[in-house]
């Protein structure tokens, strides 16, 4: 049956009808709230890539963690930036790391919070690569044993998920192992699954202080040009333990995020990044675009390609807007 029998739009005069039939709802449970921990006291520095992000001390982040909390975004991914650094990443793994001191201190305050730890090396290495360096590349076998002890650490230190993003191949299976053995059976892994090489993590790489000193990272990234090569990526790391697995960046992948979804039945994540948040944000800010408009259509697309879990520096203001608040 078709028209004038069918009308479609007798579905979208009235907004309480409108209301009913919607199909995609973005919760703000489904929301991750990225955040940087640096060392100092009543550290905020402001990242001038990244309007409205901060590294903040850990005192900072504390109250930053309560605040996410009281608009009901309860979950948050942490990125470190260490004191000194060195040329694997060791320090990384140190019991008084600078995430670590971040994840008890939180835990002490914060009750009804989920904290997940990134695990990769680039913002602890000199060099800033995901790993150890040799013969001028990521050694492999070497850097999923530095990978697997900062798993531990953070697991030691209360971390409530290990969130695995250097895209070295064995790492989720060498992780899960290490937190089995240490009695962390109970801690999840989501592996940053399909991780792509990607222009959009040029503010992140401010944020995190962790870009390059040589070269890229297409040796271990994924190349932008791949749909097939990330479905074997996610089930590699399925099938050596994964609990949730991830698509990065969002927003030029939401073919990969559907791709996942219907082929693998599981939980996916998938990661808003720098660059397509500040965008939003730029555009805004010289009124091109309804910013606020703009970010919920963003985060409803990611859900509606499939995304269980959506990581996003949006998340306390698109909380707000779920939550029926206004924006500040």
């Amino acid at each position: 049956m078709s028209y004038p029998q069918t009308r479609l739009r007798r579905l979208r005069y009235n907004p309480i009808l409108r209301g009913m039939v919607t199909e995609t709802h973005l919760r703000v449970d489904d929301l991750v709230y990225p955040l940087f921990v640096c060392p100092g006291t009543g550290v905020k520095n402001p990242i001038r890539s990244m309007p409205g992000n901060y590294q903040m001390s850990v005192d900072v982040l504390v109250e930053e963690c309560r605040r996410a909390v009281a608009k009901g975004v309860k979950s948050i991914l942490l990125f470190g930036i260490p004191e000194h650094k060195d040329e694997h990443g060791h320090v990384a793994c140190e019991h008084n790391g600078i995430v670590q001191r971040a994840i008890r201190a939180i835990k002490a305050e914060i009750s009804d919070i989920y904290l997940i730890a990134d695990v990769c090396n680039c913002e602890y290495t000199s060099h800033g690569h995901c790993g150890t360096i040799v013969d001028g590349d990521v050694h492999n076998d070497l850097t999923i044993e530095t990978l697997a002890a900062q798993s531990v650490s953070l697991a030691q230190a209360g971390a409530d998920m290990i969130a695995p993003s250097d895209m070295m191949d064995g790492r989720v299976g060498r992780i899960r192992q290490a937190l089995d053995d240490a009695g962390f059976e109970k801690i999840p892994v989501m592996s940053y699954a399909a991780k792509y090489a990607s222009g959009f993590y040029g503010p992140f790489r401010d944020a995190a202080e962790s870009a390059p000193k040589f070269g890229d990272r297409s040796t271990y990234q994924m190349n932008p040009a791949n749909s097939n090569e990330a479905i074997r990526e996610v089930a590699e790391d399925i099938a050596e333990g994964a609990d949730i697995v991830m698509v990065k960046p969002a927003l030029s992948y939401l073919d990969i995020i559907y791709r996942v979804k219907n082929e693998f039945k599981m939980p996916v994540a998938a990661y808003n990044v720098s660059g397509e948040f500040s965008m939003v944000k730029a555009a805004g800010a010289n009124d091109w675009i309804d910013e606020r408009r703009v970010m919920m259509e963003i985060l409803l697309s990611i859900k509606r390609a499939g995304a269980d879990i959506i990581i996003t520096y949006h998340a306390l203001d698109a909380a707000d807007v779920i939550n029926g608040q206004v924006i500040k």
